[in-house]
């Protein structure tokens, strides 16, 4: 096919009508195939379009150019100068248009950042010890700073003022995400060297109990649930975290109600039972903002979490019976 002309006094003309940003990814690959083939017509079926739509976008190309980019020799055709000089910083751009499409792969041990965590006391003493440890191996540059969730509020996700929540509350909201880290059960905390063990419905409601409200006049969804239930507990204490329950339980008679995996951490020194009334399991989330959900590094942190979890809870290990660790 003939090589399409343009003369002088048009190209100076299209110049008027075309700038840099008219050029794109079809531009850059036309001008590599036409340049690597030496043809209109393979460059077409390299491309898979027709040769007119070649010759059109070649008129483009040259518009933008300012440069015929292609003249006649004999039967063929050959590249000017300056469509030599544009063969590498083409290949560059469209390697740059791929990497924006695909994003820069994400290279934790560079990751420079502070990265805020909402989690209350169960799920802070749980879980985030180990994913510190891990951030300093992995990922140095990160500055891991814990601030508590109370209640959690959307809010909380949409402002930045955390980028993960964990917490059995997740907030409602079409753009926040939530994904279940485990479910535990509950337990009746006590001291041994001062009371016998609630083994029954009567003695755990005769008993004085300490419990854990991080709103005023608002208590565990728990509580919650046993007072809808008539089930009702004399509260002496209420205190803002579980990890300030041992001072008030230890060397009393008080009872407290706590996930099972508290003994493993802030009640550890204290014994425990199953409760001997129906009680409601307790799910523990992972939860975040729809905006993060395909940044490479948050997801990259979130597998660090279900890891970390996995390695606190491993199947069949010395897990408590009372948790199940969520599947991926």
């Amino acid at each position: 096919m003939p090589l399409p002309k343009m003369k002088p006094e048009n190209i100076i003309e299209c110049m008027s009508k075309f700038d840099g940003t008219g050029l794109d990814g079809h531009l850059l690959k036309l001008l590599l195939a036409v340049l690597e083939t030496g043809s209109i017509t393979a460059a077409a079926e390299r491309l898979g379009v027709t040769q007119s739509a070649v010759s059109h976008l070649l008129d483009k190309l040259r518009a933008i150019t300012g440069d015929p980019l292609f003249v006649k020799r004999g039967r063929g055709i050959v590249p000017t100068a300056r469509a030599e000089a544009l063969a590498q910083p083409a290949r560059d751009m469209l390697h740059q248009m791929q990497l924006f499409a695909q994003g820069v792969a994400f290279d934790p041990l560079h990751w420079q950042t502070e990265l805020t965590i909402a989690a209350n006391d169960f799920q802070r003493d749980l879980l985030l010890p180990a994913l510190a440890a891990r951030l300093r191996s992995a990922a140095p540059g990160v500055t891991l700073r814990i601030v508590p969730s109370g209640a959690p509020s959307a809010e909380l996700l949409r402002s930045d003022a955390c980028q993960l929540v964990i917490s059995p509350r997740p907030p409602e909201g079409t753009d926040i995400v939530q994904k279940r880290l485990l479910e535990d059960q509950y337990r009746v905390f006590y001291d041994p060297a001062v009371r016998s063990a609630p083994l029954s419905e009567t003695e755990y409601l005769a008993a004085d109990h300490a419990t854990v409200a991080y709103e005023a006049r608002r208590g565990l969804e728990l509580d919650q649930l046993l007072e809808a239930r008539g089930v009702r507990r004399r509260m002496v204490v209420r205190v803002p975290g579980f990890a300030a329950l041992p001072a008030f339980v230890r060397g009393t008679a008080l009872l407290t109600t706590a996930p099972s995996l508290m003994g493993r951490t802030a009640l550890a020194a204290l014994a425990h039972v199953p409760v001997p009334v129906a009680c409601p399991s307790l799910p523990m989330y992972l939860i975040w903002h729809v905006r993060y959900q395909q940044d490479a590094a948050h997801r990259w942190l979130r597998a660090q979490l279900q890891d970390v979890l996995a390695a606190v809870l491993p199947a069949g290990t010395g897990a408590p019976a009372s948790a199940s660790v969520a599947l991926p």
